[in-house]
């Protein structure tokens, strides 16, 4: 009987583990699709006074992308992120401007 208990408990703590680890994965995987708009701090000069993109704002931007309407939308960056030298920017990254 004691046995069986305690392979029992195994079995419960195995599960457990996995689930743990599924939901680490999963969480990993929603970060790398998280909207962090202090990521774009790098655009700055060219977003604000339509300087080259420096290729480290364009990956920024590429890994963003997905957030950029969430971002129109928002009131703190709305003005910014669809001002004129902000789609420049993405047209120079060659990211395609964003219809929301």
């Amino acid at each position: 009987m004691a046995m069986a208990m305690a392979m029992a408990m195994r079995k419960e703590a195995a599960v457990a583990v996995m689930m743990v680890m599924v939901v680490t994965l999963a969480a990993g995987a929603d970060a790398g699709a998280a909207c962090e708009p202090a990521q774009l701090a790098v655009c700055a000069s060219a977003i604000l006074g339509g300087t080259k993109p420096s290729g480290e704002c364009c990956g920024n931007l590429r890994a963003q992308q997905g957030c950029l309407c969430q971002y129109v939308k928002d009131p703190n960056y709305g003005h910014y992120v669809s001002s004129p030298h902000a789609r420049d920017t993405l047209n120079l990254c060659g990211i395609p401007v964003p219809h929301c």
